[in-house]
């Protein structure tokens, strides 16, 4: 349960004035269909999420666990430093998305966006961290729908009342926290 609470909360703080925060803005405004879009963050998600989180649970059987405690430590940190740097969505995306409908668009561009994104290194770091990659990639999933739904549903209005700054430091906190810990106890890492 704590695997998919950490994963969770820490992918919806991170999320948030993500570029694919940003990409769900784009589409809902281009779409205006919710539910299409919102399956297609899930689905894109699920199988971006759980191919990260296979490949952190793999690097820690290849590492070892002293090594892993150490990566883990280090990786959360630069999570930290990374989670302050806004993110701005490229036009690429959005000019890919247009010939697919709301779903197609939705799906694909949240899958490629997501690659090498903050919040899978994250997953990545998490599997790494927990024993269950369910439980991770179910969290990871969820914190991206907590950030992402309310940005489909509610747009700009929303996001214009959330202090992405305050967000941004809450996220780097829980991750140089996270980091810190892996370095400091060998049982946590």
């Amino acid at each position: 349960m704590e695997a998919l609470l950490v994963s969770a909360g820490i992918v919806a703080l991170a999320e948030m004035g993500d570029k694919t925060q940003l990409l769900a803005l784009v589409l809902a405004a281009r779409y205006r269909r919710p539910l299409p879009i919102i399956l297609g963050i899930f689905f894109a998600t699920l199988a971006n999420h759980a191919l990260a989180a296979w490949l952190g649970a793999w690097i820690t059987n290849l590492a070892g666990r002293e090594a892993m405690r150490w990566i883990l430590g280090i990786s959360f940190l630069a999570m930290a430093a990374w989670s302050l740097v806004p993110d701005k969505l490229d036009g690429e995306e959005e000019a890919k998305s247009a010939r697919l409908g709301a779903f197609g668009a939705t799906l694909v561009a949240f899958f490629l966006v997501e690659m090498g994104d903050k919040t899978q290194v994250a997953t990545v770091a998490l599997a790494a961290r927990y024993a269950s990659v369910a439980a991770v990639v179910a969290g990871t999933t969820l914190g991206m729908l907590l950030a992402n739904v309310p940005a489909v549903v509610l747009g700009e209005r929303l996001l214009r009342r959330v202090p992405l700054k305050a967000v941004r430091l809450s996220a780097a906190a829980i991750f140089a926290v996270l980091g810190a810990l892996a370095l400091i106890d060998p049982k946590l890492g």
